[in-house]
This record gives C-alpha cells, structure tokens and sequence, in this order.
C-alpha cells in the first residue's frame, strides 16, 4: 500500500485545515493509503524535505487541528515555472515523492495551488510517471470559477457581516454622528464587501453603500451620494473593497501616497483612508472614521461558520474519494442544489480550467447605482454563514494546535 502527502498553499482561512483532516479520517475508513503526510509551508516545504506523518498524530490533536484558524501545515507562495523553461523542480519533487513511495499529491489553496496541480499532473502524464495530483478548494476572495463557493468564504461573509452590525452600533450612539468606512479585503472581485449586506438590525440593512471592484468608482458621484444620505439621516454607513478602480482601471488607493520606501516606491494608504480625506476636503462632517480589516477577516475562528468548517471538511474527504478512483489533474466543486432547504452535491473540475482566472461578483447582483446589492447576493450569501462551530477552550480561550511552528 502506498502513501498521499497534502499541503496548503497561499492565504490562510478560518476552516483550511478542515479540509486536511476530512481527508485524513476519509482514508482512515477507506484505508486508500497507508500513510498520510503532511508538507510542512507547501510545496516550497516539500521541497526542501519538511514532511511529517500526520498517521501518527493522536486524534484529540486532530480534533483540535479541525478547529484551529489559519494554514497549520504552514503555507508558502511558490510558483513553479513553466514545464518546458525548467524541469528539474519537477524532477526534484517527483524523487521526494518517491523517495516517500507517495502516488497522490493533494493541494489546498486557490487559483495559484490549481496552477501548481495543473503543471504537475501534466509534467506526470508527458513522462508516464504514476502519481496522481488532486486540488482542494480554499480561499476567502471566492473568486475560483466553477465552483458555487469556496470554502473559507462563508466564515470571512459570516465575520464582515458581524463586524458590520457592531461597528455600525458603535458608531451610531451620538445626536451628532458622523460616517463610518469599513474596508474589506477583495483586491479583483468584490464577493468579501458584498457579503457586508447581511448585517441588518429590525431586518433592515445597516450598511448605507457598497463599493465593489466590478463597478468603475466615481469620485464625483460617492461625494454627491454620500453627501445627500448624510443629509436625510445624520450618519452614513460604507463598505469599501480593497480593490475598487477608477473608470481608467487604476486602483483608487494608488491615488493616496503615504510615504515612499528607500528605492523611492510608493507606499500606499488604505482606499478606506483614502475616501475618508475625501469627504473630510468637502467639509459638511468632521466626523468620519475609517477602519480596515485586514487578515481578521481569514483567521476568526471565534466568528466562523459551522457549514463553511463542514464543507471544507467534506472537500477534503471527497478529493481522497475521487483520487482513490483515478482522478487526477482535477480540483472539487461545490455544486449548490437549492436555497431553502440549503442543499450541495460535490463534483470534480479539470485544475487547469481553474488556474489563473478569476470569478468575478456578479454585475447582475448590483444595483443600478452601483452602489449596493440586490436580494439575489443576500440570497445567496445568507445559507453560508449558518450555525458556528462548538470550539474546545483552555484558560478560557479557544484551544488550538498546528503542526507548523
């Protein structure tokens, strides 16, 4: 019998190592493999032979593992060349594999992982070399094609939309309030700002406007729209993306330079900060905060969703599935089958058909002002952030484990 190795591969989510032991316990009932490894910070790690046994972990461990934030396998940004300018990282890896007698490669991660199993599957298939390469979803930004999610998507939507509703309290205690700007991550696609419109209190939305990367951000217009809600209710509420763009393509944060490095590059502010001295130039509020998530939105355990943690579990046990059957070169899809009652089947889509493109919000979910959402995004956002997850605590804080560090 011979033996698998998975590793994880660019951002971290709350729910990434879900998927690592929904494999593990898959092969412990389907007794596929008979040891399962784990590559220390990707395929960089393997590389450099960082493998441990993940067999011989204890299953409180796991357990704990199950429900810790964040890459705990360790992550890496590693691109391999093309096949046909360098071959010998391939024939590097391939020997580390064999010298391991593993026949299956299983990568979680988004876009740049597929490329990486897309490459590998086909370096396997141009030189008859038996090792299978299978990808597993995972990324915040929800931005894989193909697939109805990815998880790691709904537990970020489920934080946003929370942090919303609070910070929206917070700022909304005064006679005089002022405006409040939230930024989100999205650097290409705006499904983590959308997500915001699920905050609502009395069942009415407490966010005011959305700013999506789908949609060319009009300075001139944000000033006008802004300028007139803060006249009828005395406070507006704004969600930002990370990654909005001027009519021209060009980032709006680029607009704002804060400082510049040693080689004269510029560092740039945050496009939340960036729309805050907007609206203080024009005057008509001095009261204008701005707040930017950052990676809180893919670390939050506390805040995550229960069925995001099953589903990234459930892909994990469906790629050992569909390897053990032959499939290679693929990642799993999470196929959505109804709203109501929340339903999904699982599937497989060539990784190659997955590398290097992005999905991209849908523009039919924006309002005409492209300013908003429609109740279509609320739709479907709304099943993915159900339930949360039943954590251990120790010294009354959550009790997590890596195997990283």
């Amino acid at each position: 019998m011979s033996n698998c190795i998975i590793a994880q591969s660019g951002g971290p989510t709350s729910v990434i190592n879900s998927s690592v032991v929904g494999l593990l316990n898959a092969n412990k009932e389907l007794k596929t493999f008979e040891k399962v490894y784990g590559g220390l910070n990707g395929i960089e790690g393997i590389l450099n032979k960082n493998i441990i046994d993940l067999s011989l972990i204890s299953d409180e461990e796991i357990n704990q593992f199950r429900f810790t934030p964040s890459s705990g396998l360790g992550s890496c940004r590693y691109k391999l060349k093309d096949i046909d300018s360098c071959s010998q990282e391939y024939e590097n890896l391939i020997n580390i594999l064999r010298e391991y007698d593993i026949t299956t490669f299983f990568y979680v991660g988004g876009n740049d992982s597929m490329d990486t199993i897309a490459k590998l599957s086909k370096y396997a298939k141009l030189n008859n070399i038996d090792i299978t390469f299978m990808g597993i979803p995972k990324t915040i930004d929800n931005d894989l094609k193909f697939t109805d999610h990815t998880p790691g998507f709904g537990s970020a939507a489920k934080f946003i939309g929370t942090t919303a509703l609070e910070t929206y309290l917070d700022a909304s205690v005064y006679i005089n309030n002022g405006i409040f700007i939230l930024e989100t991550m999205g650097r290409d696609t705006g499904w983590l700002a959308a997500s915001a419109c699920l905050a609502k209190l009395d069942n009415k939305p407490v966010v005011d406007f959305i700013y999506l990367p789908e949609v060319a951000f009009n300075k001139e217009k944000f000033i006008k729209d802004v300028k007139q809600k803060f006249k009828e209710q005395n406070k507006v509420y704004i969600i930002v993306s990370e990654g909005i763009r001027d009519q021209n393509g060009k980032f709006v944060s680029e607009f704002q330079c804060v400082s510049e490095d040693k080689f004269g590059h510029a560092q740039l502010g945050g496009v939340s900060n960036y729309l805050r001295m907007l609206i203080l130039k024009e005057g008509f509020t001095n009261r204008v905060k701005a707040l930017e998530l950052g990676i809180l939105q893919r670390c939050a355990m506390h805040c995550a969703s229960d069925t995001d943690l099953k589903e990234a579990y459930n892909v994990g046990k469906m790629a050992l599935k569909y390897a053990s059957v032959g499939q290679t070169g693929k990642m799993v899809n999470i196929n959505r089958e109804c709203n109501e009652p929340y339903e999904v089947v699982y599937s497989v889509v060539d990784a190659d058909k997955i590398a290097n493109n992005v999905r991209y919000f849908p523009t039919e979910w924006i309002n005409s002002e492209g300013n908003f959402v429609t109740d279509d995004a609320y739709s479907y956002f709304e099943p993915l952030i159900k339930d949360l997850p039943t954590l251990t605590f120790e010294g009354n804080l959550p009790k997590y484990k890596v195997f990283n560090q």
